[in-house]
């Protein structure tokens, strides 16, 4: 038996288990401390400006799953006018195909990562639900103007560690 051998194994495994014993911490305690995420990143709501809306319904026909439902009618002025929107988010995939194929550039994505519901009527956001807020950012995905506002992503290696 070659003792040598697994002496130069152990050697090498307690070499990297002392450079990183220096290493100062990357831990982020997650419900206190929160990292900025991607400027593009395709959070897990939509947000939709009611005013802006054409009525077409080109997003609700992109969308591959059939989450988004869109009714509309026209108004005594002969123009479209949207009834209802509805978005079931508990189905949709976010693929980002409803927000790119809106002609107004009236829909898009959240920077929202949080939701969660214990059952499925949760899930069903309309009208007022997906209005934007101060808690309801909306995304840069397919939006330059949203991106160049929001704050650079947090990496984890490259930041002031708190102790």
């Amino acid at each position: 038996m070659n003792l040598g051998r697994y002496g130069k194994g152990i050697a090498a495994g307690m070499k990297v288990t002392a450079k990183n014993l220096l290493r100062k911490p990357i831990t982020t305690q997650y419900p206190e401390e929160k990292l900025n995420i991607s400027r593009r990143f395709r959070g897990n709501q939509l947000i939709w400006e009611k005013e802006l809306c054409s009525a077409c319904s080109s997003c609700a026909r992109a969308c591959p799953v059939g989450c988004l439902k869109v009714a509309t009618s026209r108004g005594e002025d002969k123009k479209l006018r949207v009834d209802s929107f509805e978005v079931d988010i508990g189905r949709c995939i976010f693929c980002g195909l409803c927000v790119e194929s809106c002609p107004k550039k009236n829909l898009f994505m959240s920077t929202d990562y949080e939701k969660f519901s214990y059952s499925r009527k949760g899930f069903k956001l309309a009208g007022d639900d997906l209005a934007p807020s101060e808690k309801r950012q909306k995304s840069g995905y397919y939006s330059p103007e949203n991106e160049a506002k929001l704050p650079k992503q947090t990496l984890l290696i490259n930041r002031k560690h708190k102790k």
